[in-house]
């Protein structure tokens, strides 16, 4: 299992390793019913916090096993509450979500079929917190999953990179909540990937690692890998669709594929946790045929420093994530597959 610790070595100076307490956590019971892959968002409503997982993948890990459930936990309750299912008629997988005013706004995904195809899914959701109901708002125009998902300016929320059916794609679709419209934002630069993960501080996001599909393998299946990138985004404010892009400094050693990953304002960075170096199909077993094993590693990029800061492992080493939560204090993850290969519902914890 790789940690962030080999992946740093060798960086004179571009990282700085903290000394970081974790806590055992806050107070979230398990999901009712384990998930991975499931998409996570939160929303503060009269002064409590609610989280909410929707779809994903249950613990069979088989094309039956894809979910259309969804569940909420509001600060001060005891357990979690099963809130009506995404309206659509097959389970969904790699979809992404954001929590924004009172609704959580729930964005694209695939289906998986009997025989494994899988398509892209163009369908997306305003769920109101207050009324346990789905709203449809306009499809974005390209049916996207495994994407990056973050709000600018309380009103435009982004989607970058991602997979389309065959292959992934660079654009940077946005949608404005207020005029309820798509428009095209400037496409993202860095190798075009699926599964993985970033966040927003102010006007400005980082996007880190992912999948790749890289030629093909002899014999003829096409090829995955995890990419070692990280880039930084600056969105105009005068135009949300003009994004200056900037690369970050390269990490050593393998990318990351399905890391949690979030802004976080209070500590002016973009965290990232667990997920793993060897690139899988939504089984967790690798495109190479051997199980993927889950990172513990923490890290993130710090806008003050201008560099990559490793934090100490988080307690459990996890991955298959979509969004990474924050709940009384301590960052944490909803779900996921752990190191015995298995999906999970516990909460956990990943860094105060």
């Amino acid at each position: 299992m790789r940690k962030i610790t080999a992946r740093i070595s060798g960086i004179i100076g571009a990282l700085l390793m903290l000394s970081v307490s974790v806590v055992a956590g806050p107070e979230v019971p398990p999901l009712p019913i384990a998930h991975a892959n499931n998409a996570v968002a939160q929303v503060k409503i009269d002064g409590k916090i609610s989280l909410f997982s929707f779809m994903g993948l249950t613990a069979g890990k088989t094309y039956k096993d894809v979910s259309k459930q969804a569940f909420a936990f509001t600060q001060g309750e005891g357990t979690w509450r099963q809130i009506e299912d995404v309206p659509v008629p097959e389970g969904r997988l790699a979809a992404t979500a954001v929590g924004l005013g009172e609704g959580v706004y729930l964005f694209g995904g695939y289906t998986v079929a009997e025989d494994g195809a899988e398509v892209s899914t163009l369908e997306n959701f305003r769920y109101d917190v207050r009324t346990n109901q789905y709203d449809r708002i306009p499809d974005m125009p390209v049916p996207t999953d495994d994407a990056v998902s973050f709000v600018y300016a309380d009103r435009y929320i982004y989607l970058v990179s991602g997979w389309h059916n065959t292959g992934n794609i660079r654009d940077v679709q946005v949608y404005d909540t207020v005029e309820n419209i798509w428009f095209k934002a400037a496409d993202y630069p860095g190798s075009p990937v699926f599964g993985h993960a970033g966040g927003i501080v102010g006007s400005r996001f980082v996007i880190a690692d992912g999948v790749a599909l890289l030629g093909t393998r002899e014999g003829g299946d096409r090829r995955f890998e995890t990419v070692n990138e990280g880039w930084m985004g600056t969105i105009n404010p005068d135009n949300p669709a003009e994004i200056t892009y900037r690369r970050l400094p390269q990490l050593p050693g393998r990318g990351n594929y399905r890391m949690g990953g979030a802004g976080d304002v209070q500590g002016n960075r973009v965290l990232f946790v667990g997920g793993t170096s060897n690139a899988y199909n939504y089984n967790g077993i690798g495109y190479n045929g051997e199980p993927s094993k889950p990172t513990a590693h923490v890290f993130a990029w710090d806008f003050a420093k201008d560099n990559w800061v490793a934090y100490p492992d988080k307690p459990v080493p996890s991955m298959d994530h979509r969004g990474l939560l924050k709940f009384n204090g301590q960052w944490i993850t909803v779900g996921g597959i752990t190191g015995d290969q298995q999906v999970t519902g516990e909460i956990l914890p990943a860094i105060k």
